[in-house]
């Protein structure tokens, strides 16, 4: 690199930096100040501006804050108490952050759930959460009255729509409700530590888990993304990402709002919508993961996707190839990426925008950052010790863990945890670099650069990402299980051409009396679509160890070619369902993509 571009790499490295420290070092676990009153000095200082604009009805910043307010006393008139919970069991919608955030107001805290969940997946997370309220609308409505049957207690229903039996109208409740905030009093001696929120991941096992959001930690991801993306009060902000996840509900809104900038939700994402939608809502950013990127690429070209006036793109997941093509295609000025997860504690931004890189960590800048990268060993999935019993550090261009210091000294390096403690402790990595200390465990491995740039790698065990979503291997089993004529399952990621992530194959053992439609409309209703298998293997035995594990890496090693494959192999159809997987239909996923 020559010596002028390294210094304006380096230039804007620093400003990205200083400028987002400068934002979030008033933050600590024993202040006062709350993530709603961030939320409030926004408001009370932009309150005629446009704040949420969705299927074409759009709230000012006043008119966000008194519907968040009404929901705040709806709160209040049902007896619930600061540190209690409310299940959001909803898609994208206007009331969406209003609902939670009128409910950080009253200390209420709100668990944000997956509307994909369907079954007992969908009854063990309102299960954790220990919610006895839950927020549904006409959509979500019928998925929770199915999951009824698995709840550990019964749970009050409140529908933004029609309503029947013991269900509440929402509605029509909030009209009663007060638009007057509620007094500040009632949040004395609440402190920046309390949970604001939970966020359920898949993790890298089992079934979601509920990841505790504390004001500190949305107020991190609110602030720092405002910082990051230097955005102002002129800035439109396209939101097609859930809002049951940090990157769209807490990155996306966080950039804009706090700013005074407003934000343009949709319901869902849409190739064919993204390009019309952000010329004719005149969106100056948009917040991406990977594979959304990768969707607007394999889409036909159209004249909106160069008349925008786009200014930055944001998000995480984006790989080197679409990141390439992304820019140049579409005339998007730049990117932002950005590496983090829902529970973890670290966090990292490609401030200078090198492509493929999820961040930089320069060894000029000292120790300011609180992640290292272990040597890791994929045979044993731990990382690797030396002679003294300590973690080996991972050199440049070597592949490692990735983990997250957690020092009480530092707000910023807290690792709050899941509900489930035991769960949490999993996570945590002991005398890893001195005896004594204690460090999280991302799950992922990275390696760096001579540059101090840092590139994703892979999930570390059981769990794939496909879809945008993590899925765990075990949870998928478990259903698939449960299938009629399923004797057992093994459930892996194979990776797909063109795609990001890796989409679901399931090596299955069957009886006779096994039928691939009874099978496919079995998990149409166990399963979310993401976590529904793309492929599939039968197999007339499944290899184990000695242990009794099922051994995948000759399976994922093979893929899903027929070719190299004597067994029987079908994919997924989006027409037909489950079919066979013939020759020509393998060569043109690969040559040029099949919807999958």
């Amino acid at each position: 690199m020559r010596l002028q571009d390294r210094l304006r790499r380096d230039w804007r490295f620093l400003r990205g930096l200083s400028r987002t420290l400068k934002r979030v070092k008033s933050i600590a676990p024993d202040s006062e100040n709350l993530l709603c009153d961030d939320l409030q000095a926004a408001v009370d200082t932009w309150r005629n501006r446009r704040a949420l604009t969705f299927e074409g009805k759009t709230l000012t910043f006043g008119e966000m804050d008194a519907l968040a307010n009404r929901y705040a006393n709806w709160a209040r008139s049902q007896k619930l108490r600061r540190g209690d919970t409310v299940a959001l069991f909803m898609p994208n919608r206007l009331e969406y952050f209003p609902i939670w955030y009128g409910l950080t107001k009253v200390g209420v805290v709100t668990a944000l759930i997956n509307n994909q969940l369907v079954g007992q997946t969908l009854a063990h997370c309102l299960n954790i959460s220990g919610a006895g309220h839950v927020i549904l609308d006409s959509e979500t409505a019928p998925a929770f009255e199915a999951a009824q049957a698995f709840l550990n207690k019964p749970m009050m229903q409140w529908v933004h729509g029609m309503v029947h039996g013991t269900q509440r109208d929402m509605i029509q409740t909030l009209r009663s409700c007060s638009q007057i905030p509620p007094d500040r009093s009632v949040r004395d001696g609440m402190k920046a530590s309390d949970p604001a929120l939970y966020i359920f991941t898949s993790g890298t096992t089992g079934l979601p888990k509920a990841a505790r959001i504390s004001h500190m930690r949305a107020q991190l991801y609110m602030r720092g993304f405002a910082a990051a993306t230097g955005a102002t009060a002129n800035d439109r902000i396209y939101v097609a990402l859930p809002l049951y996840h940090a990157t769209g509900g807490l990155c996306g809104l966080g950039a804009a709002l706090l700013n005074g900038g407003s934000v343009v939700l949709k319901s869902r994402f849409s190739a064919t919508r993204f390009w019309p939608d952000v010329v004719e809502e005149q969106a100056t950013m948009f917040v991406y993961i990977g594979e959304l990127c990768r969707y607007l690429l394999n889409h036909a070209p159209s004249e909106d996707e160069r008349r925008h006036n786009l200014r930055l793109a944001f998000g995480n997941g984006l790989s080197a190839d679409v990141w390439a093509e992304l820019k140049p295609r579409f005339k998007v000025p730049a990117v932002l990426e950005f590496y983090g997860s829902t529970e973890g504690n670290v966090s990292m931004f490609n401030f200078d925008g090198k492509v493929g890189a999820i961040g930089r960590a320069p060894k000029w800048i000292g120790k300011r950052y609180n992640f290292r990268l272990v040597q890791f060993d994929l045979e044993t999935e731990a990382p690797v010790r030396g002679l003294t019993g300590l973690c080996v550090a991972a050199g440049v261009g070597q592949i490692g863990e990735c983990l997250g210091k957690i020092a009480a000294s530092d707000p910023r390096s807290e690792f709050t945890g899941y509900v489930d403690k035991a769960a949490s402790d999993r996570k945590i990595l002991r005398d890893v670099f001195e005896n004594g200390d204690a460090w999280f465990r991302t799950g992922d491995l990275m390696k760096t650069d001579a540059d101090g740039y840092y590139y994703f790698v892979d999930r570390i065990g059981d769990t794939y990402r496909w879809k945008g979503e993590n899925v765990s291997t075990g949870e998928v089993a478990l259903h698939l299980q449960a299938a009629p004529g399923v004797l057992e399952a093994n459930v892996y990621g194979v990776a797909v051409p063109g795609a990001d992530g890796r989409a679901g194959m399931a090596g299955l053992v069957v009886s006779e009396d096994f039928d691939l439609k009874r099978f496919g409309d079995h998990i149409s209703q166990a399963l979310p679509p993401y976590a529904q298998p793309v492929f599939l293997r039968l197999l007339p035995v499944i290899d184990t160890t000695g242990t009794f594990k099922h051994r995948k890496v000759d399976l994922v090693t093979a893929g899903f070619d027929p070719g190299l494959i004597k067994d029987k192999v079908y994919y997924r159809s989006p027409a037909k369902g489950y079919v066979r997987l013939t020759a020509p239909t393998y060569a043109k996923i690969l040559a040029e993509g099949v919807k999958l």
